[in-house]
Protein backbone atom coordinates (compact mmCIF):
# COMPACT_ATOMS: atom_id res chain seq x y z
CA UNK A 1 0.00 0.00 0.00
CA UNK A 2 1.39 3.57 -0.73
CA UNK A 3 1.90 6.25 1.45
CA UNK A 4 -0.05 9.49 1.67
CA UNK A 5 3.38 10.95 0.57
CA UNK A 6 4.09 8.82 -2.41
CA UNK A 7 0.32 9.30 -3.85
CA UNK A 8 0.33 11.53 -7.03
CA UNK A 9 -1.66 15.29 -6.51
CA UNK A 10 -4.56 15.42 -8.01
CA UNK A 11 -4.55 17.36 -11.44
CA UNK A 12 -6.18 20.65 -10.10
CA UNK A 13 -3.27 20.97 -7.01
CA UNK A 14 -0.70 20.53 -10.16
CA UNK A 15 -2.21 23.19 -12.13
CA UNK A 16 -2.79 25.45 -9.00
CA UNK A 17 0.76 25.07 -8.18
CA UNK A 18 2.19 25.70 -12.14
CA UNK A 19 -0.35 28.32 -12.21
CA UNK A 20 1.10 30.18 -9.21
CA UNK A 21 4.91 29.61 -9.98
CA UNK A 22 4.01 31.55 -13.72
CA UNK A 23 2.87 34.52 -12.11
CA UNK A 24 5.95 34.57 -9.41
CA UNK A 25 8.35 34.33 -12.21
CA UNK A 26 7.32 35.10 -15.79
CA UNK A 27 7.99 38.76 -14.80
CA UNK A 28 11.24 38.42 -13.78
CA UNK A 29 11.64 35.70 -17.01
CA UNK A 30 10.58 39.37 -18.94
CA UNK A 31 13.22 41.19 -17.07
CA UNK A 32 15.60 39.04 -18.79
CA UNK A 33 14.14 39.46 -22.20
CA UNK A 34 14.28 42.68 -21.89
CA UNK A 35 17.92 43.21 -21.00
CA UNK A 36 18.54 41.75 -24.67
CA UNK A 37 16.16 43.98 -26.21
CA UNK A 38 17.48 46.88 -28.82
CA UNK A 39 14.76 48.92 -27.99
CA UNK A 40 16.03 51.39 -25.49
CA UNK A 41 12.87 53.81 -24.75
CA UNK A 42 9.75 51.12 -24.22
CA UNK A 43 8.98 47.63 -23.48
CA UNK A 44 7.76 45.85 -26.95
CA UNK A 45 6.82 42.85 -26.95
CA UNK A 46 8.24 40.35 -28.53
CA UNK A 47 11.43 42.49 -28.60
CA UNK A 48 12.67 43.96 -32.17
CA UNK A 49 15.53 42.14 -31.43
CA UNK A 50 18.65 41.25 -29.43
CA UNK A 51 22.10 42.34 -28.68
CA UNK A 52 24.50 42.04 -26.06
CA UNK A 53 25.33 45.71 -26.25
CA UNK A 54 23.85 47.01 -23.01
CA UNK A 55 25.60 44.85 -20.93
CA UNK A 56 29.13 46.56 -22.69
CA UNK A 57 27.23 49.85 -22.07
CA UNK A 58 26.47 49.22 -18.48
CA UNK A 59 29.74 48.45 -17.70
CA UNK A 60 31.26 51.31 -19.05
CA UNK A 61 28.80 53.51 -16.77
CA UNK A 62 30.55 54.82 -13.54
CA UNK A 63 26.74 55.58 -12.02
CA UNK A 64 26.07 52.14 -11.46
CA UNK A 65 29.47 51.70 -10.05
CA UNK A 66 29.17 53.83 -7.87
CA UNK A 67 25.73 52.68 -6.58
CA UNK A 68 26.72 49.12 -6.67
CA UNK A 69 29.72 49.73 -4.73
CA UNK A 70 27.47 51.89 -1.59
CA UNK A 71 25.30 48.66 -2.10
CA UNK A 72 28.23 45.95 -0.98
CA UNK A 73 30.13 48.18 1.27
CA UNK A 74 26.04 49.09 3.13
CA UNK A 75 24.95 45.35 2.58
CA UNK A 76 28.71 44.19 4.17
CA UNK A 77 28.75 46.51 7.55
CA UNK A 78 24.94 46.12 8.40
CA UNK A 79 25.70 42.26 8.25
CA UNK A 80 28.61 42.34 10.10
CA UNK A 81 26.34 44.39 12.50
CA UNK A 82 23.54 42.43 12.69
CA UNK A 83 25.57 38.99 13.09
CA UNK A 84 26.86 40.79 16.51
CA UNK A 85 24.05 41.93 18.23
CA UNK A 86 21.46 39.26 16.59
CA UNK A 87 23.89 36.25 17.70
CA UNK A 88 23.96 38.37 21.37
CA UNK A 89 20.38 38.34 21.86
CA UNK A 90 19.66 35.51 20.79
CA UNK A 91 22.23 33.92 23.42
CA UNK A 92 20.63 36.05 25.57
CA UNK A 93 17.05 35.08 25.86
CA UNK A 94 17.23 31.62 24.76
CA UNK A 95 20.40 30.41 27.29
CA UNK A 96 19.08 32.75 30.47
CA UNK A 97 16.09 33.65 32.27
CA UNK A 98 15.16 36.63 33.13
CA UNK A 99 11.97 39.22 33.57
CA UNK A 100 10.47 40.94 30.71
CA UNK A 101 12.61 38.24 28.64
CA UNK A 102 9.92 37.44 26.31
CA UNK A 103 9.14 41.67 25.83
CA UNK A 104 12.50 41.94 24.76
CA UNK A 105 12.32 38.97 22.21
CA UNK A 106 9.37 40.99 20.74
CA UNK A 107 10.90 44.27 20.63
CA UNK A 108 13.91 43.13 19.06
CA UNK A 109 11.28 41.65 16.35
CA UNK A 110 9.54 44.31 16.29
CA UNK A 111 11.23 46.20 13.27
CA UNK A 112 11.02 43.86 10.70
CA UNK A 113 7.17 43.68 11.17
CA UNK A 114 6.75 47.21 11.20
CA UNK A 115 5.90 48.70 7.47
CA UNK A 116 9.71 50.26 6.18
CA UNK A 117 8.11 53.41 6.06
CA UNK A 118 7.55 53.61 9.36
CA UNK A 119 10.85 52.93 10.56
CA UNK A 120 12.35 54.88 7.91
CA UNK A 121 10.25 57.87 9.35
CA UNK A 122 11.47 57.23 12.79
CA UNK A 123 15.17 56.99 11.92
CA UNK A 124 14.96 60.11 9.58
CA UNK A 125 13.50 62.28 12.68
CA UNK A 126 15.67 60.92 15.29
CA UNK A 127 18.32 61.75 12.63
CA UNK A 128 17.45 65.11 12.33
CA UNK A 129 17.02 65.64 16.22
CA UNK A 130 20.31 64.63 16.82
CA UNK A 131 21.63 66.63 14.04
CA UNK A 132 23.30 63.87 12.09
CA UNK A 133 24.40 64.29 8.71
CA UNK A 134 23.53 61.73 6.06
CA UNK A 135 25.78 59.54 5.19
CA UNK A 136 26.76 55.66 4.61
CA UNK A 137 26.89 55.12 8.05
CA UNK A 138 22.70 56.30 8.23
CA UNK A 139 22.17 53.67 6.18
CA UNK A 140 23.85 51.00 7.49
CA UNK A 141 22.22 51.99 10.35
CA UNK A 142 18.51 51.30 8.42
CA UNK A 143 19.37 48.10 7.42
CA UNK A 144 20.55 47.02 10.69
CA UNK A 145 17.25 48.13 12.35
CA UNK A 146 15.89 44.48 10.25
CA UNK A 147 19.11 42.82 9.08
CA UNK A 148 19.15 41.74 13.54
CA UNK A 149 15.91 40.10 13.16
CA UNK A 150 16.88 38.34 10.70
CA UNK A 151 20.12 36.62 12.26
CA UNK A 152 18.19 36.49 15.18
CA UNK A 153 15.32 34.53 14.36
CA UNK A 154 17.99 32.37 12.66
CA UNK A 155 20.34 32.04 15.56
CA UNK A 156 17.64 31.87 18.53
CA UNK A 157 16.21 28.81 16.36
CA UNK A 158 19.19 27.11 16.68
CA UNK A 159 19.95 28.01 20.45
CA UNK A 160 16.86 26.13 21.38
CA UNK A 161 18.39 23.06 20.05
CA UNK A 162 21.45 23.05 21.92
CA UNK A 163 21.12 21.09 24.59
CA UNK A 164 22.32 22.46 28.19
CA UNK A 165 24.17 18.99 29.04
CA UNK A 166 26.39 20.16 26.17
CA UNK A 167 27.74 23.32 27.87
CA UNK A 168 27.92 21.68 30.99
CA UNK A 169 30.23 18.68 29.98
CA UNK A 170 32.34 21.24 28.26
CA UNK A 171 32.42 23.27 31.60
CA UNK A 172 33.08 19.82 33.54
CA UNK A 173 35.76 19.27 31.91
CA UNK A 174 37.67 22.10 32.22
CA UNK A 175 37.08 24.75 29.12
CA UNK A 176 36.74 28.25 30.29
CA UNK A 177 33.82 30.68 28.58
CA UNK A 178 35.75 31.18 25.25
CA UNK A 179 36.61 27.34 24.32
CA UNK A 180 33.11 26.72 25.25
CA UNK A 181 31.97 28.99 22.61
CA UNK A 182 34.53 28.11 20.25
CA UNK A 183 34.55 24.09 20.21
CA UNK A 184 30.78 23.46 21.39
CA UNK A 185 28.23 26.32 20.92
CA UNK A 186 29.78 27.88 17.81
CA UNK A 187 30.24 24.54 15.50
CA UNK A 188 26.33 24.15 16.97
CA UNK A 189 25.10 27.62 15.51
CA UNK A 190 27.60 28.07 12.60
CA UNK A 191 25.12 27.28 9.45
CA UNK A 192 22.57 29.04 11.24
CA UNK A 193 24.32 32.53 11.62
CA UNK A 194 25.75 31.93 7.74
CA UNK A 195 22.43 31.18 6.79
CA UNK A 196 21.18 34.85 8.80
CA UNK A 197 23.95 36.31 7.57
CA UNK A 198 23.40 35.99 4.31
CA UNK A 199 19.55 36.74 4.22
CA UNK A 200 20.45 40.09 6.05
CA UNK A 201 23.22 41.11 3.37
CA UNK A 202 20.16 39.96 0.47
CA UNK A 203 18.03 42.24 2.41
CA UNK A 204 20.03 45.01 2.96
CA UNK A 205 21.48 45.08 -0.72
CA UNK A 206 17.78 45.65 -2.56
CA UNK A 207 16.51 47.49 0.28
CA UNK A 208 14.55 50.57 -0.93
CA UNK A 209 12.23 52.29 1.51
CA UNK A 210 14.12 52.48 4.45
CA UNK A 211 17.31 54.11 2.13
CA UNK A 212 14.82 56.49 0.50
CA UNK A 213 14.75 58.36 3.84
CA UNK A 214 18.26 57.53 5.66
CA UNK A 215 20.32 57.89 2.50
CA UNK A 216 20.21 61.79 1.84
CA UNK A 217 21.75 62.17 -1.65
CA UNK A 218 23.70 58.95 -1.52
CA UNK A 219 22.10 56.59 -4.38
CA UNK A 220 22.18 52.70 -3.22
CA UNK A 221 21.71 50.32 -6.33
CA UNK A 222 17.64 50.07 -6.16
CA UNK A 223 17.78 53.68 -5.33
CA UNK A 224 19.07 54.61 -8.86
CA UNK A 225 17.29 51.91 -10.77
CA UNK A 226 14.47 53.49 -9.33
CA UNK A 227 15.25 56.82 -10.39
CA UNK A 228 16.16 55.10 -13.74
CA UNK A 229 12.85 53.86 -14.12
CA UNK A 230 11.45 57.70 -13.62
CA UNK A 231 13.23 59.37 -15.64
CA UNK A 232 14.35 56.73 -18.28
CA UNK A 233 17.91 57.20 -20.21
CA UNK A 234 18.55 53.79 -21.41
CA UNK A 235 16.13 51.37 -20.28
CA UNK A 236 17.54 48.18 -21.12
CA UNK A 237 20.32 49.15 -18.56
CA UNK A 238 17.82 48.86 -15.65
CA UNK A 239 17.40 45.67 -17.04
CA UNK A 240 20.34 44.61 -17.01
CA UNK A 241 21.56 45.93 -13.49
CA UNK A 242 18.13 44.52 -12.18
CA UNK A 243 19.26 40.41 -13.63
CA UNK A 244 22.45 41.37 -11.70
CA UNK A 245 20.39 42.00 -8.92
CA UNK A 246 18.13 39.25 -9.04
CA UNK A 247 21.48 36.96 -9.16
CA UNK A 248 23.20 38.62 -6.25
CA UNK A 249 20.05 38.09 -4.04
CA UNK A 250 18.97 34.94 -5.72
CA UNK A 251 22.22 33.11 -4.75
CA UNK A 252 22.66 34.15 -0.83
CA UNK A 253 19.08 33.04 -0.59
CA UNK A 254 19.62 29.34 -1.94
CA UNK A 255 22.80 28.78 -0.08
CA UNK A 256 20.81 29.64 3.57
CA UNK A 257 18.34 27.23 2.33
CA UNK A 258 20.85 24.38 1.79
CA UNK A 259 22.71 25.61 4.89
CA UNK A 260 19.43 25.23 7.29
CA UNK A 261 17.16 22.70 5.80
CA UNK A 262 19.33 20.10 7.66
CA UNK A 263 19.50 22.42 11.22
CA UNK A 264 17.65 19.86 13.57
CA UNK A 265 20.91 17.84 13.65
CA UNK A 266 22.87 19.12 16.62
CA UNK A 267 27.01 18.36 16.81
CA UNK A 268 27.74 16.59 19.65
CA UNK A 269 24.21 15.56 20.46
CA UNK A 270 24.21 11.71 21.13
CA UNK A 271 27.86 11.54 21.49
Amino acid sequence: MRSDRSASAPLGLKIAAAGGLVFLHVPILLIFLYAFTTEEKSYQFPPPGLTLQWFAVTWNRPDVWEALSLSVRVASIATAIALVLGTLCAAAVSQTRFFGRETISLLVILPIALPGIITGIALRSAFSMAEIPFSIWTIVLGHATFCVVVVYNNAIARFRRISGSLVEASMDLGANGFQTFRHVILPNIGTALLAGGMLAFALSFDEVIVTTFTGGQQSTLPIWMLQELIRPRQRPVTNVVAMVVVLVTFLPILAAYYLTRDGDQIAGSGK
